[in-house]
């Protein structure tokens, strides 16, 4: 248990987690990957060029350089997308795609950190109109995410208005402390990746979760609390009631790892296939 009800004549605290295989099982991007890829927001030779990178993100996680240049290509990929075919893409798979790889142990600390009374905030360097959805299907009282500009057409530029993404979001959390009044030394952070370092560092209350090899070795030099989440669990089963209607107006996808993560789904598909023959 994460302790008492917080005491609200003090000053108030938050609970800041990473999204992607901290709060759910798999990259938030990759599991739209097959609807993006029949909707033809990205063809296959794109697809296969960015095979590698998601590959590497899947099994271990890219390091600083890595997701730079990643980003670069990326951003410069989905311009031209169009904002409003991908609402309704995504807006039409959410609930049923996420609800099943949300960890139960992540939606357990949820609870808990609400029941506390601590406000709790996703962060993530997906995009702003992917995460504020899940982030509201599991009740998270704010979202930090990267967003992208959208032209007068109504598509993606190509350029990044805001990354989140390594000190970036150690800077938004404490930009929201400042304006929410949150106590950092009494707050929690929960992460699976090193590059989130500086977002951890910046609570008293760092948690690495599922970690790579290198958060592992810091959080064990620092005396941090590791966490193992391996039960996904869908929300219909831990309450019966759950139930969330479609808010198209907030899942628009700017997430700009959506064409890595198809790029995934074709190179296992390709390699089943030579396997195969």
């Amino acid at each position: 248990m994460l302790g008492v009800v917080e005491n609200h004549s003090l000053p108030r605290t938050a609970a800041f987690f990473d999204l992607d295989k901290t709060v759910i099982a798999k990259s938030s991007t990759l599991t739209f990957s097959k609807s993006f890829y029949q909707g033809g927001l990205i063809n296959r030779r794109a697809a296969v060029r960015t095979a590698y990178a998601q590959f590497v993100f899947l099994v271990g996680g890219m390091d600083h350089d890595q997701m730079e240049r990643t980003r670069e290509y990326l951003s410069q990929l989905v311009r031209g997308w169009n904002v409003q075919q991908v609402k309704e893409i995504v807006a039409e798979t959410l609930h049923d795609l996420i609800d099943p790889i949300i960890y139960d142990e992540a939606a357990s600390l949820i609870e808990e950190h609400h029941t506390a009374g601590r406000d709790v905030v996703i962060v993530s360097t997906s995009g702003a109109e992917v995460v504020e959805p899940i982030g509201e299907l599991l009740g998270a009282d704010r979202v930090v995410a990267t967003r992208m500009v959208v032209g007068e057409d109504g598509c993606f530029t190509g350029e990044v208005e805001y990354y989140a993404y390594g000190p970036t979001k150690a800077e938004a959390i404490k930009e929201l402390a400042e304006s929410e009044g949150y106590d950092l030394e009494r707050c929690y952070a929960y992460s699976d990746s090193a590059t989130d370092l500086p977002m951890l560092e910046s609570v008293g209350r760092p948690h690495a979760v599922n970690p790579d090899r290198a958060l592992r070795r810091e959080a064990l030099a620092r005396g941090w609390p590791i966490l193992d989440f391996h039960r996904p669990v869908r929300l219909k089963q831990r309450f019966p009631a759950f139930s969330v209607p479609p808010r198209p107006a907030l899942v628009a996808a700017a997430a700009i790892g959506a064409a890595a993560a198809t790029a995934g789904l074709v190179w296992y598909a390709s390699r089943r296939r030579a396997t195969a023959l």
